[in-house]
Formats: structure tokens, C-alpha cells, sequence
């Protein structure tokens, strides 16, 4: 009886130390999932956003499965006479939106041995009447963007070039405004003045287009080859322009960091971004790298959760931050306006935000008609998944200017003022994410955080638990066995030795 009681109290230790020994391995894995997990899942996602031709990924970057939109806004001129004969102030009358619906893609793709994929761009637009506030063949009166730029450049030129200038302007009967249909305007009409400046300039001064158009050459494959990084050898660099038109850099401004291309097209960025990060986003017409930095956290209206980006209130400044970007030195351009004409064939381009938001209030106050900035109108923003880096809404928000400069001597430009004239505004982005990719992007958010809380703090839980409870049928244990030990101690003792006394019969005996 006795052999088998010992037999079951060490059968029983036994099993209470394999359950202490499993507890202690929940509770090392709860402990390091808990500190390891999130890491293991940055690994998985650095893997599966790599760009890999054959990959999701990969397709959806090469054909979006989504449909941008372009909504464009006109500023009509309504009192033009007035303005050139009388002074009067401009007066402008915002028309649009005009919406176009955008199909993106990239094609040519290459994938390159060092990490990187080479590509163009093609891009189509479809106007949307049915979104539009009217027909884009709707006409408009705006500055004549060609001749005015050749008349500002003609500013510091000798004064016959400016004489003969105008006498050619005469012949040929170019004004200061132009009225064109909205669709012209955009996409192109043909212009007297390239049309000349294609027959008497030479081959290496000629513009690369015989008509004008603010969105010219847009609507089709672009000629520039881009290459970007798919994220392959470092996903820090994913998505990230490495060249665009066979340059490194842009060439226009005074350093190296005015002049790196290394930024976003905008549809991709690096993955796991903090608040603090600043993205950039690079796009060949604004001339620079746009700096973007967080303004709110947001959650789309499939419910994945996001960052709004957007430029510093300061990224047009005219201060020392923005010095680069004045190769010519001061003055430089007013405060809220970007000289984008190194890059436009030194035509006197200004780019700025719509209605002049974050500019000197001066600007929208030299004309009549824009009504004062809306930050929810007229801000760009965009709106970020932070660990997948996947652009979930956007708006690209931009308007462009002429900064005309008054010359005497063209007498068809001779009352006209130097001002920074509004031409147009346009915004451009995306509304939502198709269902699938929003899908994709809730289970990479959401899951993996409550299977880190399971793993970290069940296991850990568990493990805890297991500990509590074999600690306490160990020390059950240890008891019931020294109680069994002091009971069995008691019965097999031997009885102590008689004293010799009478009532034992031991004087008796002795007597005998």
C-alpha cells in the first residue's frame, strides 16, 4: 500500500514538472512574440510589396485599378478691354469644374539587375460631361500665354529685337488675350507665334511643340524614361525615383538637395512611416521635390486607417529656407508663388496653390473674382496607409500664373501691368481604393495586431497560469509528503524498554 502511495506522489512531481517546464516555454514564446512579432511582420510585408513582375503588387502598380479624376477650374476674363485701356482691375470669373476622368499605366517596364525597373508613363483623359458644370468646348478669355511670355523675355533685350517684336505682333495680329475653348486651352491650339518661332529659330533653340496647351503632350505615352526603385535591395528606397529622363538630378538649382529627383510619383511610398517622417513627392512640371509632413490622422470610408500628408505652410516661402530655388538671386518670387521657368522654356510660369492659398494676400487682392482660400478646397493632401505606404486619397491641388511683366516698347503689352496673373486651377487625385485592394489593406492592418495580442499576451497568459498552478501542486505536493512521512514514522517505531519495576516482575526475579 504504502509502495504504491509513493509510486503516485512520483508520478504526480513528475507530471507537474513537464507542466512547469511547458509553461515556461508559453511564457519565453508569449514573451518573444511579443516583442519579435511586429518585426516578423514588417519582414513579411518588405516582402510582398517588392515589386516582382508576375506579383500582385506589381500589377496593381503597373495598372492602378484605380480611375483618377482631373478637375479643372478656368479664370475668365471678363472686362479685358477695360484692363488694357483703362486700368481697371481684372476682373475673373472662376468657371469649372471641367472633370476628366484619367487612365494610368506603365509600360516599356524593365526589370534591372540592381534593384531598380524602368519604365514611361502613359496616361489618357476622357472628358465626363455628366461631372462637368458645362461642355469643355465652352469658350474662355484668358492671357495669351505664348506672346506674353515672349514679351517678358523680350524685357532686357535691345530695344530693336522689342520694336521689330511688336511690328511682327502687328502683322500678325496677336493680342494680349485670347479667346479659346476650354478643351484648347488645355490640350492645345495652334499658336502664330510658335507657328513663326518653328520656321526663323534655330533647331537647338526650337520648342519641342507647334501648338500650346497648359496640359500639352499629357494626353498619350510620355517620352521621358523614369526608373524607380522596386524596393528589392532596400526597401527604404521603395517606390523612389532614381532617374527621370536619363538625369540624377535636376540641373536648374543652386545645391544638390534642390536638385535631387529622389522622391514618390505619389501612388507608392516606403513602407512603415511614422508621423514624423517628411515624404517627397517628385513630379517633373513642379520642378522640385515637394515636401509633405503630417497633418491628421484619417480612416477611409472602407474603414482602413491613414495619415494626411501635406506641404509645409512655408514650402513657397520667399526666406533663407528656399534661397536654392532663386538661381538668379533676389528679388525671387513672392512669398506663396514657385517660378517653375527654367523648366518651362523660360516662360514665366508661377505656380502657387488655389485662390493663392498660403500666399501674400496681396496676389488674389491685384484681381477681382477669387474669393479667399479654403484650406478643405484648395489644400493638397494625401492621404497615406502607413505600414503598406499605399496612397489611399489624394489631391494634387495646384494653380498656374503668368507673371507679366510690363514692356513699353510692344505697344500691343505697353498698359499692361506687372502682375501675377491666375490662369487656371486643378485638382487631381483619387477618391477611394477599389474593394479589393481596401480589403487587402484591412487585413494587413487589423489582423496582425490582434494575432500579436493573442500570441504576446495569451501565450504569456497561459504560460503565467500553468507556472501558478503547478507551483501549487508542488507545494501541495511537498506537504502531502512530508505528512506522509511523519505518519509513516510513527507506525513502524519500536516500542521503548520496560523499567524494571514491580509491576513488571522485575524484583521478583531478582529475589529468586
Amino acid at each position: 500500500m504504502a509502495v504504491n502511495v509513493w509510486t503516485l506522489i512520483s508520478n504526480a512531481r513528475r507530471g507537474i514538472r513537464f507542466v512547469l517546464a511547458s509553461a515556461v516555454v508559453l511564457l519565453l514564446v508569449g514573451i518573444i512574440c511579443g516583442i519579435f512579432f511586429s518585426s516578423w511582420v514588417r519582414l513579411v510585408i518588405d516582402h510582398e510589396l517588392v515589386l516582382r513582375p508576375g506579383s500582385m503588387t506589381f500589377d496593381w502598380w503597373a495598372r492602378p485599378p484605380v480611375r483618377p479624376f482631373v478637375r479643372v477650374y478656368v479664370y475668365n476674363v471678363t472686362n479685358a478691354d477695360e484692363f488694357l485701356n483703362n486700368g481697371s482691375k481684372p476682373i475673373l470669373d472662376e468657371l469649372g469644374p471641367y472633370v476628366y476622368s484619367e487612365e494610368w499605366e506603365k509600360v516599356n517596364i524593365t526589370d534591372n539587375e540592381n534593384g531598380t525597373l524602368s519604365f514611361h508613363y502613359r496616361r489618357s483623359y476622357t472628358f465626363m460631361p455628366e461631372l462637368s458644370a458645362g461642355p469643355d468646348d465652352d469658350s474662355v478669355v484668358v492671357p495669351n500665354i505664348p506672346m506674353l511670355s515672349a514679351t517678358s523675355q523680350s524685357k532686357h533685350a535691345a530695344r530693336f529685337l522689342r520694336l521689330a517684336m511688336a511690328s511682327i505682333m502687328d502683322i500678325l495680329k496677336i493680342k494680349p488675350f485670347v479667346e479659346v475653348s476650354v478643351g484648347q486651352l488645355l490640350w492645345g491650339y495652334e499658336d502664330p507665334l510658335l507657328k513663326l518661332a518653328k520656321d526663323v529659330v534655330p533647331k537647338e533653340q526650337k520648342l519641342p511643340y507647334e501648338e500650346f496647351g497648359l496640359f500639352y503632350g499629357k494626353n498619350g505615352t510620355a517620352p521621358e524614361e523614369v526608373v524607380m526603385f522596386s524596393g528589392g535591395s532596400d526597401i527604404t528606397k521603395y517606390g523612389i525615383i532614381q532617374r527621370y529622363n536619363h538625369r540624377d538630378r535636376l540641373p536648374h538649382w543652386l545645391t544638390d538637395q534642390c536638385n535631387s529627383i529622389a522622391g514618390s510619383d505619389g501612388s507608392i511610398f516606403p513602407p512603415h512611416i511614422t508621423r514624423n517622417d517628411t515624404l517627397h513627392i517628385y513630379d517633373k512640371d513642379l520642378c522640385r521635390l515637394l515636401p509633405l509632413r503630417y497633418l491628421k490622422d484619417v480612416e477611409s470610408a472602407a474603414g482602413v486607417e491613414g495619415f494626411r500628408f501635406t506641404p509645409p505652410e512655408d514650402v513657397f516661402a520667399s526666406d533663407e529656407h528656399n534661397k536654392c530655388f532663386c538661381p538668379a538671386g533676389p528679388p525671387c518670387s513672392p512669398n506663396g508663388l514657385f517660378n517653375v521657368s527654367l523648366c518651362q522654356y523660360d516662360s514665366p510660369i508661377m505656380l502657387s496653390f488655389p485662390h493663392f492659398y498660403l500666399a501674400d494676400e496681396s496676389l488674389r487682392e491685384a484681381v477681382e473674382g477669387i474669393s479667399p482660400p479654403d484650406p478643405e478646397k484648395h489644400r493638397l493632401y494625401i492621404d497615406v496607409q502607413p505600414e503598406m505606404g499605399t496612397a489611399m486619397q489624394a489631391r494634387a491641388r495646384i494653380q498656374i500664373n503668368l507673371a507679366v511683366s510690363q514692356v513699353v516698347d510692344i505697344k500691343q503689352v505697353a498698359n499692361f501691368p506687372d502682375i501675377v496673373f491666375p490662369i487656371l486651377w486643378f485638382e487631381e487625385g483619387i477618391d477611394e481604393l477599389p474593394d479589393q485592394v481596401s480589403s487587402l489593406l484591412r487585413l494587413a492592418t487589423r489582423v496582425p495586431p490582434i494575432v500579436h495580442s493573442v500570441l504576446a499576451w495569451g501565450l504569456s497568459a497561459l504560460g503565467a497560469l500553468l507556472i501558478l498552478l503547478a507551483v501549487t501542486c508542488l507545494v501541495r505536493s511537498s506537504h502531502r509528503q512530508s505528512t506522509l512521512r511523519l505518519e509513516g514514522h510513527a507506525v513502524s517505531k519500536p516500542p521503548p524498554a520496560k523499567t524494571p519495576s514491580k509491576d513488571n516482575g522485575y524484583e521478583l526475579n531478582n529475589r529468586r
